[in-house]
């Protein structure tokens, strides 16, 4: 059946020094400019400070496991609470560090309950990787209650949450692999080519994500921060198309 979306919602998480305020800002400016309809948008954060008005603001919940795991990708597995804070509903959750490069409207009414991204970096394997994903709040809350009753055992048995909820979770539909990218996998060339051809947005993509390092403000400007003898193979052109869509 078809689904019925009034509002769409979407949802980041900002905690800690390594993002500042601008990037939920670029975010909120990024998702206006792609989306159509009203729209909601919520940051759970320990420090609202800048943050532009439109966006609804809320204490970016501590989860009760050991360090340094509590400060970790882990922390996000609390959106799968039975509640947040009176949001109800799919929501939409996107990394703060995402660059948007075309609608996200497709994002709302395709599947169903929990979609994710495929993982790149192991398509072999039933793997969802969490910088998108859409779920529907509460409706799959043992995944928290799991891991605050067997934290020791699960952060023994799994490298990482995304691999904790892909094995773990009910149902989970990944979105076609067009829409979402990775800058390093998918946008800079390969081999010797780094050097001389500038990265480029794949056909069909509609969200480039950063993870780990390049950020985006470095990748728009050809820097990528490594040690001097990996500058080599991680050398890139500046990105101009970045700092296009990137900004507030």
């Amino acid at each position: 059946s078809e689904r019925v979306i009034n509002v769409k919602q979407i949802l980041c998480m900002k905690w800690g020094t390594l993002y500042g305020a601008e990037y939920v800002n670029r975010m909120y400016s990024m998702v206006e400019r792609n989306i159509t309809g009203p729209f909601r948008f919520f940051c759970l954060t320990d420090d609202s400070s800048e943050i532009r008005s439109e966006v609804e603001c809320f204490p970016c919940p501590e989860i009760d496991i050991r360090e340094p795991y509590c400060n970790l990708g882990w922390r996000k597995v609390n959106l799968w609470a039975k509640e947040l804070y009176g949001i109800e509903g799919d929501v939409l959750f996107l990394d703060i560090d995402l660059v948007i490069t075309d609608n996200i409207d497709c994002f709302f009414d395709y599947g169903d309950d929990y979609c994710v991204i495929h993982n790149w970096t192991q398509p072999n394997k039933r793997i969802g990787n969490t910088s998108v994903f859409r779920f529907r709040v509460g409706s799959h809350p043992y995944l928290l209650d799991n891991l605050l009753q067997q934290s020791d055992r699960i952060l023994a048995e799994y490298p990482n949450s995304q691999t904790y909820i892909s094995e773990n979770v009910k149902q989970m539909t990944f979105w076609p692999d067009d829409w979402c990218r990775s800058f390093k996998v998918h946008c800079v060339p390969k081999g010797i080519k780094r050097w001389f051809v500038e990265p480029k947005i794949p056909n069909g993509a509609h969200m480039i994500a950063f993870t780990g390092k390049p950020h985006p403000d470095d990748a728009a400007v050809g820097r990528w921060p490594s040690p001097w003898y990996k500058r080599f193979y991680k050398h890139i052109k500046p990105s101009p198309w970045i700092s296009m869509h990137w900004r507030s």
